[in-house]
């Protein structure tokens, strides 16, 4: 007798996350604390408990001791496509693996199955597919020139040719929200920070093709990582400093298990490079900030990585700001709604995640929401916006603006791009 094929493969999941399907308890803690099923109106299929019981089932079907004794269980090709839907429903924040009672790494597994799925021929979902022609054929995924990676820098700005700090600056800060990058360079040039960039040679962190699991296709994030790390290497870099927390996360997490290496230089956030400057009593601060302010963690450099405190002592120490926490942070923050393609993919779902979360803020009456990290600022923008409110009634801010203004740097000439 011949007997069919299981439906699903093993494919990108480790023998520890074949057993993280059976160590599911059920207990349902994870659908309580999740962002997405909560903004879709509490969706059955986005619940992180329900995607691992589904996974589970289906391996089953395929490979457990009925279908070894019979033969694989054929799983309808509709089912496994409205799991797909549900498995990139997901942000991939973490915020279940915190809570989980049995110790999962669910945002490694998500993201596993995603790969899983992408070789199956079954994600990723919508708009994300795009990703891997942008970034492959334009090192970016805003189809941008790589000169215009140069474009936004001011007469005033100095950058060396070779330094031992270098700024990443990322795909969105250079290319799109231009402040930013304006900002961080600004302050590394007041505070006397000799640094340098890639510049031309910059590619895409390719944070968007591992969170979608589309990152062995054409092995493009592989070799953009390689492609980064070897012009790191030429600048005569020893620490590089991030202010996106997607480009953060990538290198310090995914770029080393890519190119299967160690990486030859430090990887720091901007926000633990300031924080230590001012341990060191060598920030100056020029101006008062007058206002009330809460910091929203972005999920890829606090859940993800665990820099939680940096980002706070250095809104602590910018005079005039009265710091304000959200109820929901560090760990158990909410995310904004913008990771692991769903802004891309589901632009809706990322809305309602962020509607809740800048609600969450405005619990605590700030003027300023701030955060780290430019993809948080740019959906909590849009959650403030939908909610009908001005920037007058709710400002947010990235924190390096924040502390650009804080050290008497004007940003006036610099304009964001549009999206």
């Amino acid at each position: 007798m011949v007997r069919d094929s299981p439906s699903i493969n093993t494919n990108n999941l480790t023998a520890v996350q074949l057993m993280e399907l059976d160590a599911c308890s059920r207990c349902g803690e994870c659908v309580l604390w999740c962002p997405t099923y909560d903004a879709s109106g509490k969706d059955p299929g986005l619940a992180p408990r329900d995607k691992i019981l589904r996974w589970r089932e289906f391996m089953n079907k395929s490979y457990g001791l009925r279908a070894k004794l019979f033969g694989p269980k054929k799983i309808p090709e509709d089912e496994i496509e409205q799991f797909k839907d549900d498995v990139y429903g997901c942000t991939t924040c973490g915020m279940c693996a915190t809570v989980c009672e049995s110790g999962i790494n669910t945002v490694e597994l998500w993201e596993a199955m995603r790969a899983n799925l992408v070789k199956r021929g079954n994600g990723p979902f919508g708009k994300q597919g795009m990703f891997v022609k942008l970034i492959g054929e334009y090192g970016n995924p805003y189809m941008a020139a790589k000169e215009e990676r140069l474009s936004w820098i001011p007469d005033d700005v100095v950058i060396e040719d070779e330094a031992e700090i270098l700024y990443f600056g990322g795909c969105t800060a250079e290319l799109r929200q231009k402040k930013l990058a304006f900002a961080t360079a600004r302050v590394l040039n007041k505070l006397g920070i000799k640094f340098t960039m890639l510049g031309e040679d910059e590619v895409c962190c390719s944070s968007a093709l591992i969170r979608t699991g589309q990152y062995e296709i054409d092995d493009i994030a592989r070799k953009a990582a390689k492609a980064n790390v070897d012009g790191i290497k030429k600048k005569g870099a020893k620490k590089v400093l991030y202010a996106c927390a997607g480009c953060f996360r990538a290198s310090k997490i995914d770029w080393p298990r890519l190119l299967g290496e160690e990486l030859p230089f430090e990887v720091v956030h901007i926000t633990e490079f300031l924080s230590d400057l001012i341990k060191q009593g060598k920030i100056e601060w020029k101006q008062s900030i007058d206002r009330t302010v809460t910091y929203h963690d972005p999920c890829h450099l606090g859940r993800h990585v665990g820099v939680f405190e940096a980002p706070r002592h250095v809104l602590r120490s910018i005079p005039g700001i009265k710091f304000v926490e959200m109820d929901r942070i560090k760990d158990n923050q909410r995310c904004c709604g913008a990771g692991g393609g769903v802004k891309a993919g589901i632009p809706d779902l990322a809305l309602g995640v962020a509607e809740t979360r800048v609600k969450d803020a405005l619990e605590k009456k700030p003027d300023i929401l701030s955060s780290a990290c430019p993809f948080c600022k740019r959906n909590l923008s849009d959650g403030r916006d939908s909610l009908n409110l001005t920037p007058d009634e709710l400002e947010v801010e990235d924190i390096i603006v924040l502390a650009a203004q804080a050290l008497g740097i004007s940003l006036d000439d610099c304009e964001d791009q549009a999206r």
